[in-house]
């Protein structure tokens, strides 16, 4: 890994930004292919799906629609102690979960006037798990389980057609799926996926979704971006991010096992370190090598580390650290410094925080109970991570009797003649028509 000194030097965000970039060229490229390859699926439909899964994933003549009789295969087979890790990370998701559906709450205006917020789900979810470098189990929890939770009725779930298993899905996304009761299921991948589930595929029997969610590539990512509007969508979730913030008082083996943890992910992995110990800096430096090239994946990871993205960053002190974080907004944060909860308080853009050395991002990816599909590229600034509020529309219910209406005509009368729009007005007058009283501004009785 690179090391950045930016000690002794106040750079504004844009700055701070350019210091360590994100991978644009290869999201640029992204988009326009992403693009073209939903447009084919919404007009050609599986024929297009087929031959992308040709392409992309070595697969022919596969059942892009999963037969029952593979979810159930898939379960019973299941390895027993992936089968418990399984389960406890679905009660322990669904459990948080739970926090993030509103309760519907009634303001009282005035007497007989009462304006209601509910959160209506959305009645069909479409939900993408990836299928390429690795196998993702933990996706199908972290995107069902908060959809479940919020209410939606039906979902759909897509995964790519693996080539080791006879074009089917991955036999642990298909357990993952049945042991959530899910029976729509579609082995089908990237972009081309995304755009079958926006805009659906009538010889499947699949029918368009409501709303898309689920991490991917920057294929995926960009998917989603040509959708939006015909469906809705979670965050453009897009290669992973980690940005850890360390002082003196941290382990720099534990910090590189971190970095390294999320380098494994893929070749345009962000993993970067802000410090401002020069010593912390060097151990952390020398633990990734150790570490990176002892790892399964070392190749991959050594990649990601080389990237321009990841650095080991030296700032002068723990506020420049904690600044940093904010302008990056990284997806995932993690915390090693002496007083960590104090610093999570002050680090307001991420997609998640990982408060000391005893909660790693390992843990929000499996078991912390929270969600792990989270903002990339920067979007923790305006974006949150998935939850069961991706799947709730907030409603507006107005109750106002024939009183409280009265209390408001005048100022309704008003503000329409102000802007020009005298019927808005006179619907209002008109319920009042038949009443003694003077002229309005509309000309009718009051």
């Amino acid at each position: 890994m690179r090391t950045i000194d930016l000690r002794g030097r106040s750079l504004r965000v844009a700055e701070l930004l350019a210091v360590v970039p994100r991978a644009a060229e290869a999201r640029a490229t992204a988009l326009h292919v992403a693009a073209e390859i939903v447009e084919d699926v919404r007009v050609r439909g599986e024929e297009a799906l087929r031959e992308q899964a040709e392409r992309f994933d070595r697969v022919t003549d596969h059942a892009i629609r999963v037969p029952a009789d593979h979810i159930a295969d898939a379960v019973a087979s299941l390895d027993p102690e992936v089968r418990a890790a399984l389960e406890e990370a679905i009660r322990r998701v669904r459990e948080a979960s739970a926090a993030q559906v509103p309760a519907p709450r009634t303001t009282e205006l005035g007497p007989g006037a009462r304006v209601t917020q509910r959160w209506q789900p959305v009645s069909r979810v479409g939900v993408y798990v990836p299928g390429g470098k690795a196998v993702y189990p933990s996706s199908v929890v972290m995107n069902v389980v908060p959809a479940q939770v919020a209410g939606v009725r039906s979902v759909a779930l897509a995964s790519p057609a693996q080539a080791d298993h006879d074009g089917r899905v991955h036999p642990t996304i298909l357990a993952a799926a049945g042991l959530l009761g899910v029976d729509e299921v579609y082995a089908m991948g990237g972009a081309g996926a995304i755009g079958a589930l926006a805009h659906g595929v009538p010889s499947l029997g699949l029918d368009p979704v409501d709303v898309v969610s689920g991490p991917g590539n920057n294929f995926v990512a960009a998917a989603k971006r040509a959708v939006a509007g015909v469906v809705g969508t979670d965050s453009e979730a897009g290669a992973t991010e980690i940005l850890i913030i360390a002082d003196d008082t941290a382990d720099p083996r534990l910090v590189a096992y971190d970095l390294v943890s999320q380098a494994e992910h893929d070749e345009q992995a962000s993993a970067v370190l802000v410090t401002p110990s020069a010593r912390l800096a060097e151990a952390v430096a020398a633990e990734v090598e150790r570490v990176g090239s002892a790892t399964r994946h070392r190749e991959r990871v050594a990649a990601a580390l080389a990237g321009e993205q990841s650095a080991i960053v030296l700032v002068d002190d723990l506020d420049a650290a904690e600044s940093f974080s904010n302008a990056y907004a990284p997806e995932h944060l993690e915390i090693h410094v002496a007083d960590a909860a104090a610093s999570a308080a002050r680090c307001t853009s991420a997609g998640a925080v990982f408060v000391g050395s005893y909660a790693p991002v390992s843990l929000g990816d499996y078991l912390a109970g929270s969600n792990h599909v989270l903002p990339t590229g920067g979007q923790a600034r305006y974006a949150a991570g998935l939850g069961s509020h991706t799947f709730l529309r907030p409603q507006q219910v107005i109750e106002y009797d024939r009183a409280a209406l009265a209390q408001v005509r005048d100022g309704i009368v008003a503000l329409a003649e102000a802007e020009a729009l005298p019927a808005h007005g006179e619907a209002i007058t008109a319920r009042f028509a038949g009443d003694q009283g003077p002229q309005d501004l509309s000309g009718a009785s009051a």
